[in-house]
């Protein structure tokens, strides 16, 4: 095995008197996809941190091997000090990394490098970030939630530039597809400890469960010896206690073991408050259009949606995703057609923005309206404390301002909101917004079990897939179809995924028009930017695979290389044939970009 370029060995940290990491290692080595998972809290972005070098940790080691690169992305990151997103981007760059290639990630992210950082959103800044991060590709990439505030076709193009990246990649995400596509290697840290599979995402989560399930088929072996030992100590032969100290002793270990066992975090409990059932019809749209100015959201669009449909609505950002959802609720009138909402629909909502949650409110508040200290929730009544302690929250948190919550507690909030009001139709807009897995587990759970109807905004295309039984996806231009399945089935009936130029919001330009201009010509007249980059660069690129090839060639030529020293014969081949495959497809690549370039001058 090669030797790591990172590893942290040992490392323990505590806050607030509890440990968070208790001997928790990392260990990457050059070219590997390791995907860091664990509960909203557990200390994945901590310990993301102490590897960046960001946090310095209370023991243990941090080892980096010299002249290793390493890119950290946090989730919140700081653009103070530069006036520019190309100023930004290109301070994170060394002496002979690429020039061109921050602007590249800045077109491909939807973002201007001549756009001042002061003006930023949240979302623009965590995409300057990435580009900040994946230009210099370096050795390690540390990507924390690396598709926060990401469409789906920027999802997909993240993924396909991963992919091709020869940096090491430790990531934290809640997205399963992203970790099922990129991951090699899963580290699990859980109660402060880690622990690594040598295997990707995809099978993470048997293999978790099934160490869960032996932990708790040892605990109780634990717990019956204990009982045993006591019937000893009450009941045994008064004479023998002398010879039988030993035994009292191993007996007040397995109570001390027993004591300082630390279960794994209880499981959040959503349970759903039903309304009296709708009619039969929850919501008919004929011929809706909908336009701000001279852009069409919505142009033409017919829906009928029954009791108990799973609808999900996808497209890329400024699609008009979160407007098609308000024309369908009532809570905003078409320009043309009409909206029937059926007879007794009652709705609940979850808002992306958590613009539902006032900062100063306390989570006692929140939950119960100000009103008393009670929740009515699945037909009981629970004191807030108990129900809250259903969502994950410490009794001593129900006077504490939701602006104290992460990302993550003010989803948990919202839901429990939610779940808590009467309602037969449930408004999910991007509800899995820094949710973590088990949590995501459990709301799919209740989303099959609703006897209700759902309406579903979210780019996570594996909960889609699992949770809804028809998208409606933005096909551009106001167009709004209904696919049957999920996204999956929806990709495979089109032939493709999301559109990334199916905008159609006003606030799109903002951030959209400098990139997406040359896309949006009826013809292409020149090479876009990363063609043009590609078609010099290319042959520099052959020049030196070629160089290597021979290099390869020369030495396994030698024939004492393979009696000498196997394993080094064996990785030199393997190089030789991914040098050759590389060199390969760089050729077809430069001469279709050369043919290409030839037609758009003839013409």
């Amino acid at each position: 095995m090669a030797p790591p370029l990172l590893l942290l060995k040992d490392v323990r940290l505590t806050f607030g008197g509890q440990p968070l990491l208790d001997g928790a290692e990392i260990s990457v080595s050059a070219g590997e996809r390791l995907g860091l998972v664990g509960r909203n809290g557990s200390g994945k972005s901590t310990l993301l941190k102490i590897a960046a070098g960001a946090v310095e940790a209370d023991d243990g080691s941090r080892f980096v091997q010299p002249g290793a690169t390493i890119r950290y992305l946090p989730q919140e990151p700081d653009l103070s000090g530069f006036a520019t997103l190309r100023a930004y981007v290109d301070a994170g760059l060394a002496p002979g990394d690429d020039p061109y290639r921050g602007a590249y990630l800045l077109e491909a992210l939807g973002l201007s490098g001549d756009f001042p950082t002061d003006k930023l959103s949240g979302g623009e800044a965590r995409r300057a970030a990435l580009a900040r991060s994946l230009a210099p590709e370096p050795d390690i990439l540390l990507l924390d939630e690396p598709t926060n505030h990401l469409d789906l076709p920027a999802i997909e193009w993240l993924e396909a530039e991963l992919k091709s990246s020869r940096s090491a990649l430790v990531l934290i995400s809640h997205d399963r597809r992203f970790l099922q596509n990129l991951t090699r290697t899963t580290l699990w840290l859980d109660r402060g400890r880690t622990r690594r599979l040598d295997q990707g995402f995809a099978a993470f989560e048997a293999w978790r469960d099934e160490l869960l399930a032996q932990e708790e088929r040892d605990r109780h072996k634990l717990d019956r010896k204990i009982e045993m030992e006591k019937d000893w100590l009450r009941y045994g032969v008064t004479a023998r206690r002398k010879r039988n100290q030993g035994r009292m002793r191993a007996l007040e270990t397995l109570r001390e073991t027993r004591r300082n066992a630390r279960r794994a975090q209880g499981s959040v409990q959503l349970t759903v408050t039903e309304a009296e059932s709708s009619g039969a019809l929850v919501i008919e749209a004929k011929r809706v259009s909908k336009a701000f100015g001279d852009r069409p959201i919505v142009s033409d669009f017919s829906v009928r949606i029954a009791r108990g449909d799973r609808v999900g609505l996808v497209g890329a950002n400024g699609a008009g995703k979160t407007t098609l959802l308000n024309l369908l609720t009532g809570a905003l009138p078409p320009d043309e057609g009409t909206v029937r909402i059926g007879a007794n629909v009652a709705i609940a909502t979850i808002d992306q923005r958590r613009a539902s949650l006032a900062p100063d409110t306390t989570l006692r508040d929140a939950l119960t309206g100000g009103r008393g200290d009670t929740v009515e929730a699945g037909g009981q009544t629970k004191h807030v404390v108990s129900y809250m302690k259903d969502f994950l929250f410490a009794p001593e948190q129900a006077g504490s301002p939701v602006r104290a919550l992460s990302g993550g507690e003010r989803g948990r909030l919202l839901l429990a909101r939610a779940l808590a009001q009467p309602a037969n139709l449930l408004v999910l807009d991007e509800p899995t917004n820094d949710l973590d897995l088990e949590t995501l587990d459990l709301l799919q759970e209740m989303i099959a079990d609703y006897p209700g109807t759902i309406l579903l905004v979210s780019h996570d295309r594996d909960f889609l897939d699992r949770t809804v039984g028809s998208v409606i996806v933005a096909e551009g231009d106001g167009r709004w179809v209904e696919y049957a399945g999920g996204y999956g089935d929806m990709v495979a009936q089109r032939g493709r995924g999301i559109d990334p130029r199916a905008s159609a919001e006003p606030s799109a330009p903002r951030e959209r028009a400098p990139a997406a201009a040359p896309a949006s010509a009826p013809a292409r007249k020149k090479l876009s930017f990363k063609d043009q980059h590609a078609l010099e660069t290319l042959p520099a690129r052959i020049a030196a695979l070629e160089a290597e090839i021979a290099r390869l060639e020369a030495r396994l030529a030698d024939p004492a290389l393979y009696a000498s020293d196997p394993a080094a014969f064996a990785s030199a081949s393997e190089a030789l044939s991914q040098a050759q495959h590389e060199r390969a497809a760089a050729e077809d690549r430069w001469l279709e970009l050369e043919m290409l370039r030839e037609e758009l001058a003839a013409g």
